[in-house]
C-alpha cells in the first residue's frame, strides 16, 4: 500500500470515527446497554488492591519505629534469664544514643525523597508497571536489612533502603490509579492510596503494642518485606496503564487492557478519544497487528521542564503545595508523637492510645473517600485544612490550660479532617492537572516537597515542642493551615468530572514539550 492510500485510509478511518452510519444507528440497543455505567470490576478492585500496597509500606515504615524504640535501643531490659542473643546469633537490642535513635528515624524520610525525586521520569520513559516492580526491590531489601541488623549502620542502611521504595511508591502508585480508574470515580479510588497509608501506619502501631519485647521487634520490621514479596507476585498479573500504552505508540494494546478492566460489556470508544495517539500509532491499529515494545516515540516531561514552561509550572505549585500542606497541618506531629502528647494526660495508656488513634484515621480517611467526586476536590482542601487549624487551636488552648476534654476533642477533630480531605485528594491531583507526558516530573516535585515536609515535622516538632511553653507549638500548625487555605483559593483549581488538563484550565494552551 502507498503513503497516499495509507493517508486516504487513516482519513476515512478518522471520519467514520466522528460520524455513524445509519446501519450504525439502526443496531444500537434501544437500552444503550454499551454505555453501561457499571465499570467497578473485580479487575480493577485487584488492581488497585495490588497496587495500593506500595502506599500501604509507606505508613507501615512510618509507624513501625514508634512503640519498640526502647526495645530496640536497649532502654528497656525485658530479655529473658540466658543469653542475649537469639537462635541467629542476633543481639536482643542494639544501644544506640538518643542522636543516632534520630539518625535511623530520619534517613527513612532522607531516601523517601530521593525515591520520589527520581522515579516519576522513570515511570515516564519506561512505564508505570516498570518503575513499580522495581521500587519493590527496594521495599523488599530494606526490611530484610533492618530485621536482621546487628549494628545500629545496618539498620540504617536499611531504613535508607526502605525510604527509597516508599519514596518511589508514593509517586508512581497514585499515577497508575488515577490512570486505570473511570473519571467519574476517580477520587474515590485515589482516596485508596491515603487509606492504605493510615492502614499500614495503624497495623505497624498494633503490631509493635503486641511484639515490643524482647527479639520479637524484629518481626515488626520483618513483616514488611513480606508484603513487599507479595507485591511483587501481585504485580506479575498486572497490566500497564492503557493510558501511558497510548501515549507510547501502543493502542491497541491500550485498547484492549482497557476493555478488560472496564468490563466487555462497557463502550469504553468516549474515553480512548481522550486519548493522544500519534499518526504512527493510528496507523498501526489500522492496518495490523500490535508491534510489541518498541522505543518511546513521544518524549516525556523532565523535572526540570516542567517548571520551565509556565502550564506545568502552575500545576507543579498547585500540587507541591497541597502535598507540603498534607505534612505540615499537624497530622504528622500527632501520628507520630501522640504518645508525647496524651502522656500528659493519660499517662500509662499512650501506646494503646496511638493505635486507637491510628484506627480512627483509616476509618475516618474510607468513609470520607467518596467526597472528593461528590463536592469536589478543592472543597474538600478547604474544608480539611480549617478543621485542623480549628483543632490545632484547641490543642494550643487545652495543653496550655490542662483542659483534657478539649485536648481529646482537638486530636479528634485534626484526624478526622485530615481524612476529609488533605488525606486523600493531594494524590488524586497530579494526574489531573497534567498530562500522562509530565505527571510523573510534576508528582516527583510534589512527593519531594511532600518528603521534606514530613523531615521537618519528624525533626524540629519535638524542638519546639521542648522549646515553648506547653501546647504553644500548635499555634505554629494554626497559623500554617490559615496559610494553606489561602494558597488553596489562590492557586488550586477544581478538577472534578474534567476529562483533561486542558478542561480543567480552561484556554490556557500546554505548551509543546
Amino acid at each position: 500500500m502507498d503513503r497516499a492510500m495509507l493517508n486516504r485510509t487513516s482519513s476515512g478511518y478518522k471520519s467514520l470515527k466522528q460520524q455513524k452510519s445509519v446501519e450504525d444507528v439502526a443496531l444500537e440497543p434501544s437500552d444503550n446497554l454499551m454505555a453501561s455505567p457499571a465499570r467497578v470490576t473485580p479487575f480493577l478492585i485487584y488492581l488497585v488492591s495490588i497496587v495500593t500496597l506500595g502506599p500501604l509500606l509507606f505508613g507501615y515504615h512510618l509507624g513501625e519505629l514508634n512503640a519498640p524504640q526502647k526495645v530496640i535501643t536497649c532502654k528497656v531490659d525485658q530479655v529473658p534469664t540466658g543469653s542475649r542473643y537469639n537462635i541467629f546469633n542476633l543481639p536482643e537490642c542494639i544501644p544506640m544514643s538518643d542522636s543516632q535513635w534520630g539518625l535511623v528515624q530520619s534517613i527513612f524520610t532522607i531516601g523517601g525523597l530521593l525515591g520520589a525525586l527520581f522515579s516519576g521520569s522513570i515511570a515516564t520513559r519506561y512505564g508505570r508497571l516498570f518503575a513499580m516492580e522495581w521500587l519493590t526491590f527496594f521495599l523488599a531489601m530494606g526490611p530484610i536489612a533492618e530485621a536482621l541488623a546487628d549494628k545500629m549502620w545496618v539498620l540504617t542502611l536499611g531504613r535508607a533502603l526502605s525510604g527509597l521504595g516508599a519514596g518511589a511508591a508514593t509517586v508512581v502508585c497514585p499515577i497508575y490509579i488515577s490512570e486505570v480508574a473511570p473519571k467519574e470515580q476517580r477520587g474515590l479510588f485515589g482516596a485508596f492510596t491515603q487509606v492504605q497509608i493510615n492502614f499500614g501506619i495503624f497495623f505497624a502501631q498494633l503490631l509493635g503494642y503486641f511484639l515490643s519485647t524482647n527479639s520479637r521487634w524484629r518481626w515488626i520490621l520483618a513483616t514488611a518485606g513480606i508484603i513487599a514479596a507479595a507485591t511483587f507476585v501481585g504485580l506479575t498479573l498486572t497490566p500497564e496503564t492503557p493510558m501511558w500504552l497510548a501515549a507510547n505508540n501502543r493502542p491497541r494494546m491500550a485498547r484492549g487492557i482497557l476493555q478488560r478492566i472496564r468490563g466487555e460489556e462497557v463502550d469504553i470508544q468516549e474515553e480512548m478519544d481522550s486519548w493522544e495517539i500519534s499518526g504512527d500509532a493510528e496507523q498501526e491499529s489500522l492496518l495490523g497487528p500490535p508491534r510489541g515494545l518498541q522505543p518511546r516515540k513521544q518524549q516525556g516531561v523532565s523535572i526540570l521542564d516542567v517548571i520551565r514552561f509556565p502550564r506545568y509550572r502552575r500545576a507543579v505549585i498547585a500540587v507541591t503545595g497541597t502535598m507540603m500542606a498534607q505534612q505540615l497541618c499537624g497530622i504528622n506531629a500527632v501520628v507520630m508523637y501522640s504518645v508525647a502528647i496524651l502522656g500528659q494526660i493519660m499517662a500509662g495508656q499512650a501506646a494503646l492510645i496511638t493505635v486507637v488513634v491510628s484506627a480512627v484515621n483509616v476509618l475516618v480517611t474510607l468513609l470520607a473517600s467518596p467526597l472528593a467526586d461528590k463536592v469536589g476536590r478543592k472543597p474538600c482542601l478547604l474544608l480539611s485544612i480549617s478543621g485542623m487549624g480549628s483543632a490545632s487551636a484547641m490543642l494550643a488552648v487545652g495543653l496550655t490550660q490542662d483542659f483534657t476534654v478539649l485536648t481529646i476533642v482537638g486530636l479528634t477533630v485534626i484526624v478526622c479532617s485530615f481524612g476529609v480531605g488533605l488525606g486523600s485528594v493531594p494524590f488524586i491531583l497530579p494526574s489531573e492537572l497534567v498530562g500522562p507526558e509530565a505527571v510523573g516530573a510534576a508528582s516527583s516535585w510534589a512527593l519531594a516537597g511532600n518528603w521534606l515536609s514530613t523531615f521537618l515535622v519528624a525533626q524540629f516538632f519535638p524542638l519546639l515542642n521542648d522549646a515553648l511553653p506547653d501546647g504553644k507549638v500548635w499555634w505554629i500548625f494554626a497559623a500554617l493551615a490559615a496559610f494553606f487555605g489561602a494558597f488553596v483559593v489562590a492557586f488550586v483549581p477544581e478538577s472534578k468530572g474534567k476529562a483533561s488538563p486542558e478542561e480543567v484550565w480552561g484556554s490556557v494552551a500546554r505548551p509543546s514539550a
